[in-house]
């Protein structure tokens, strides 16, 4: 801690275990934060989970829609573009397509037979 100084503003530092299961064996991963917010583990809790809410919203946008390639130049455009692509992830979460597809392959999945899902999509 001796670079606190540093950091100004700094309220709290906080540790998630996140432990999961792969390949059969179970792993614990650990993050460390530091933070302004005051000293309250429930605070603390909530606020983590809705960064890595948006964080994996911006990580499936990127997969499924290459999101991050976008070249874009008018700002409402792009604007546009962003809402599309977060209703039609909306949408695909949603949608089946009978078999446990990742939504990248959804997507190519149903824009190769558009006219079959047009229906159940729109039923949605």
């Amino acid at each position: 801690m001796q670079e606190k100084s540093r950091w100004k503003g700094i309220k709290s530092i906080g540790m998630i275990c996140k432990t999961t299961e792969q390949s059969g064996k179970q792993v614990t991963e650990r993050r460390y934060y530091i933070s302004s917010l005051p000293l309250n583990v429930e605070l603390f809790a909530r606020t983590v989970r809705e960064h890595w809410s948006v964080e994996v919203m911006h990580w499936h946008l990127d997969v499924t829609f290459k999101e991050d390639a976008n070249t874009t130049l008018d700002k409402t455009a792009a604007q546009n573009l962003n809402i599309i692509n977060k209703w039609c992830l909306s949408i695909l979460k949603l949608f089946d397509v009978g078999k446990k597809l990742s939504l990248r392959k959804k997507r190519y999945c149903i824009s190769m037979n558009a006219r079959k899902y047009l229906e159940q999509i729109l039923s949605l």
